[in-house]
């Protein structure tokens, strides 16, 4: 350090940390900031730059007077329940802190000059075989800022692989620069080249981020066709998936929703459905994309009566040609964090390569040389994401992990029976008719409303308003829903289960309140 005040300011950030980090979860840890503490961060923001700086000392305090207070408590209490936010591990934590000291810059692999690259290539290879997916196989493999960007990344190697293929089929090859390839010629000449005059996503109930990311490589948001069951909007309709297929210049990927977000239920239920998927796609060479942001996390259960139905939704995903996760959900390391998988390594490269750029050379040119990231990925400035994961996983290991996701399912499965015996709520979907369903499908989300509408129509914000948890809406079957997401490692069943039945009674007084005042 140049000065002894960046010492100072530093000890007392940690100290802000520590004294936030010792306070009891049940008492002390607001999960929302209060109006007046928003007002005041808000006032206190600066409108124009300063010609002379503040100083390290008086920004210090700015931002831990002022603005923390206004920050919301996700990854502090185990009862932020809105989206599916993960909080953070003392081992992912104690890295984080390690990667901002450091900074490093994982972009390019040079085994001689530093290890981040080693340990991010160490850090997913763990994680495939917490989720039961073979390193050996799945040898393409990044992190990502998301699930979003990983969906980007699938969709852009799943249109590489389907134009790339149909030009193949045709023997095109230019002969000055080698087989053609949508990486080489761009999108709309690759396509005209392969005789294709559509490419086509074809799900059945894809999440928001798909249609962005569509967007993004080039498909357009309007390229989505939902192939599902009529009676169930999830589930695969093989014979209507086989006829989109069929289309003549048409090239397809088919996604799997790997737990659907309103819900948390899945697409498929065991290997026989993606085996299913996967003739189909072989048949005619379509590439299989599976969205799973967290749903991918019941690979960790074993089978067992408790877990079944919930760990065949994720049963045969390794038939799949890419997968895109989520770890700042379920693996509860610091926002942002995502990974992606695929069984094609060399097709990233084709997309992401930085060409005639000899500076980002790798300095390793061994038979087991770990690709440089930037070459295989969104991003050339990358974050240190992989060491908060590497330490939560040799941290918690395999059995670490499955106890957390076992304990904040028997939570998940204890609100909603809750929510089902009580006379002011319907739990959805309506299918879960009786308490045997509710144990047997519930994984992580809780789906509910009230059932007077006019209590519907606020229910978020009255509970919200307790300050005890914290919930998210949503839109189910086109009227209000109020959604339980559970991913924080801190979760304990019973001691949740009190809390919410106490805040539920509270939030009920309030609107009757309400409901009497003239």
């Amino acid at each position: 350090m140049d000065h002894p005040l960046d010492i100072a300011c530093l000890v007392e950030t940690q100290k802000h940390v520590l004294d936030t980090l010792s306070r009891h979860p049940e008492i002390d840890k607001t999960i929302l900031p209060t109006p007046s503490a928003l007002r005041r961060a808000d006032k206190s923001l600066l409108t124009t730059l300063p010609e002379q700086g503040h100083g390290v000392e008086k920004t210090t305090s700015h931002i831990l007077d002022d603005l923390t207070p206004a920050l919301t408590g996700q990854a502090l209490s185990p009862r932020y329940f809105g989206l599916v936010t993960g909080g953070v591990t003392p081992a992912a934590r104690v890295a984080e802190s390690v990667v901002s000291l450091y900074d490093q810059n994982v972009c390019v692999h040079l085994p001689d000059s530093s290890i981040a690259t080693t340990i991010e290539d160490r850090a997913l290879t763990l994680l495939l075989e917490l989720l039961d997916l073979s390193p050996r196989e799945w040898q393409g493999r990044t992190f990502t800022t998301g699930a979003t960007a990983s969906n980007i990344v699938g969709l852009a190697c799943g249109r590489e692989y389907v134009v790339n293929k149909a030009i193949r089929s045709r023997g095109r090859r230019n002969e000055s620069h080698g087989p053609e390839t949508v990486g080489e010629l761009g999108l709309l000449a690759a396509c005209q080249a392969a005789g294709i005059t559509n490419i086509q996503v074809l799900t059945t109930l894809p999440h928001s981020s798909l249609k962005k990311a569509s967007s993004i490589v080039g498909l357009g948001r309007d390229c989505f066709h939902r192939v599902s069951k009529r009676e169930d909007g999830l589930e695969f309709d093989l014979d209507l998936l086989e006829h989109h297929m069929k289309r003549p210049q048409t090239a397809s990927i088919v996604v799997i929703s790997c737990a659907e977000v309103n819900t948390g239920r899945f697409a498929t239920h065991g290997v026989d459905d993606v085996n299913a998927l996967r003739s189909l796609c072989d048949q005619y060479g379509a590439w299989l994309h599976v969205d799973a942001a967290f749903g991918l996390f019941a690979r960790v259960l074993e089978p067992s009566e408790e877990f079944n139905l919930v760990r065949r939704g994720a049963e045969g995903l390794e038939l799949a040609d890419s997968i895109a996760g989520d770890a700042h959900k379920l693996l509860n390391v610091p926002y942002d964090c995502g990974f992606f998988f695929s069984r094609h390594a060399d097709l990233a490269q084709q997309v992401f390569q930085n060409p005639n750029a000899s500076y980002l050379q790798s300095g390793d040119s061994g038979p087991n040389q770990i690709q440089s990231p930037l070459n295989i990925g969104l991003e050339n400035s990358r974050r240190f994401r992989a060491l908060p994961v590497y330490g939560t996983l040799i941290s918690y290991g395999r059995l670490g992990y499955r106890h957390m996701l076992q304990r904040q399912i028997r939570f998940a499965r204890l609100v909603a029976q809750y929510l089902f015996e009580h006379p002011d709520f319907d739990l959805l979907p309506e299918d879960l008719d009786d308490k045997a369903t509710i144990v047997e499908r519930i994984y992580i989300i809780v789906l509910f409303r009230g059932r007077d509408d006019a209590l519907n129509s606020t229910l978020v914000k009255l509970l919200n308003s307790t300050s005890q948890l914290y919930v998210s809406g949503t839109t189910w079957q086109g009227r209000p829903a109020c959604r339980i997401a559970v991913a924080n490692w801190q979760v304990h069943p019973e001691r949740e289960l009190a809390m919410i039945q106490a805040t539920f009674v509270q939030a009920l007084e309030i609107w009757d309140r309400m409901r009497s005042e003239p």
